[in-house]
């Protein structure tokens, strides 16, 4: 909910200014609910009943765990590209291009002038018509 206070004018400001003090008087009087949460439990047992059997299944007392955002990390992967002078020099093909890589691509050379012979085959590029489909008209 946003409120524009630009466009309020001052009648609708004193409205809006008690209005929010009433808010906060209420919600700090109240108790927090997890001690209203632990008296309905006891009162439900005291009188011999449970919380599921007074309300269901769905009164789950514990709190919805937290999402888990991280994403999955992936595994290792051999190298397909390296540098025939310095062998150290290695990119999987994965992320970005490193910046041995890139040097010699602007100076002329191409990324498949790279690869490991035997181990790797050349990475699909964006433009690459490798995966898609191709139509060919018949004259």
């Amino acid at each position: 909910m946003t409120i524009d206070i630009e466009s309020l004018s001052l009648r609708e400001l004193g409205a809006l200014v008690a209005a929010a003090e009433q808010r906060k008087a209420l919600i700090t009087s109240r108790r927090p609910a997890a001690a209203v949460r632990r008296l309905l439990k006891a009162a439900a047992a005291e009188a011999g009943y449970t919380i599921e059997e007074l309300f269901g299944d769905d009164a789950d007392t514990a709190p919805a765990p937290a999402r888990n955002t991280t994403r999955r990390k992936s595994g290792k992967v051999a190298p397909k590209y390296r540098d025939p002078e310095y062998k150290r020099l290695t990119w999987t093909g994965r992320g970005r291009m490193p910046r041995w890589l890139a040097a010699k691509v602007s100076k002329g050379h191409k990324v498949t002038d790279f690869l490991i012979p035997g181990l790797a085959k050349p990475t699909a590029g964006k433009t690459s018509t490798i995966g898609k489909r191709t139509v060919i008209k018949k004259a």
